[in-house]
């Protein structure tokens, strides 16, 4: 099952946000986890998040903001962050929450669902590739 996550969620979400972070090798400081927590826990907040249940252990997410956008009258979704724990993977889950995310943007009237991934992460774009081929845009990221 697919839905909107909850309160209750967020021990679930840090383990699989931690696991994502080991994944990149990106460690975050505790205070940025729990400031990201509190934006989607936040209705007023553009950023969602989305989980994938299984049994009644969460065992994926899909972060994910709106966002106007110069290209389109309207607003655009912007799917930041996926993933699914590596013993749940291949059942489904990842293109289940995208497939979702489609679904929820459609409803809300966003006219397009974006995404990045790293260019050698083999397995996501497989499976991003079986919804639209890559762009060929380059992401291009300064930090300030």
């Amino acid at each position: 099952m697919i839905r909107d996550a909850v309160a209750g969620d967020r021990a679930a979400w840090e383990g699989l946000w931690q696991g994502y972070l080991d994944y990149y090798q990106h460690p975050l400081a505790p205070a940025i986890t729990a400031h990201t927590w509190a934006r989607l826990m936040d209705p007023a907040s553009p950023m969602g998040l989305r989980v994938a249940e299984v049994g009644g252990v969460v065992l994926g997410f899909a972060m994910h903001h709106h966002h106007p956008s110069s290209w389109v009258m309207g607003e655009d979704c912007y799917l930041e962050d996926l993933f699914v724990a590596p013993e749940a993977r291949g059942q489904g889950l990842g293109r289940a929450l995208i497939a979702d995310l489609q679904t929820l943007a459609r409803a809300r009237g966003w006219h397009r669902l974006y995404w990045h991934t790293d260019v050698g992460n083999a397995a996501a774009r497989k499976l991003y590739d079986s919804f639209v081929l890559a762009d060929g845009h380059i992401r291009y990221r300064m930090t300030l």
